[in-house]
């Protein structure tokens, strides 16, 4: 296989980014992510890319559930203060406040939209696994185009 040409074909698969949120009852912890997608209607199911050597993947794991905060253009600040893992104090990671629904896993405040999932399957196949969750809950706060990569100037994948 040419590698350059596997490189650039997916990188041309066009990513959103969202903030994940994960809790297992004891702790907290988000994270920007930009692998997810929907797979299914009925159930309304969603897939999330996770690293598996991240802090909120154990998380997740213990946890079986997440919440996707889904950010908007303009909203670079925010996704980037969560490429690092940031310690939840006050209501707060970092400078951004968050909030709690249904799962209690933390949902950002600013973020246009979100929804909650309990983990249906974990594959563990790559660097990354790829979650299931069956959607549980959502909310919207306001409409607005979604904040992608491109925007960013970033490339992740390939």
């Amino acid at each position: 296989m040419d590698d350059q040409a596997k490189k650039t074909a997916l990188r041309m698969i066009p990513y959103g980014l969202q903030v994940l949120g994960v809790s297992d009852g004891t702790q907290l912890d988000v994270a920007s992510i930009n692998w997810t997608t929907q797979v299914s209607f009925q159930p309304p199911l969603v897939v999330i890319g996770v690293k598996k050597d991240s802090k909120p993947f154990g998380i997740l794991k213990a946890g079986g559930k997440f919440a996707l905060s889904f950010l908007e253009s303009g909203q670079r600040d925010l996704a980037f203060a969560f490429f690092k893992s940031v310690e939840p104090a006050d209501g707060k990671f970092g400078s951004y406040a968050y909030e709690t629904a249904q799962t209690g896993c933390p949902i950002i405040s600013d973020a246009a939209s979100w929804i909650e999932a309990e983990v249906v399957s974990i594959d563990e196949t790559g660097d990354h696994a790829a979650v299931i969750g069956r959607v549980v809950n959502a909310g919207v706060k306001r409409e607005a185009k979604p904040l992608t990569l491109a925007e960013m100037g970033v490339n992740y994948g390939g």
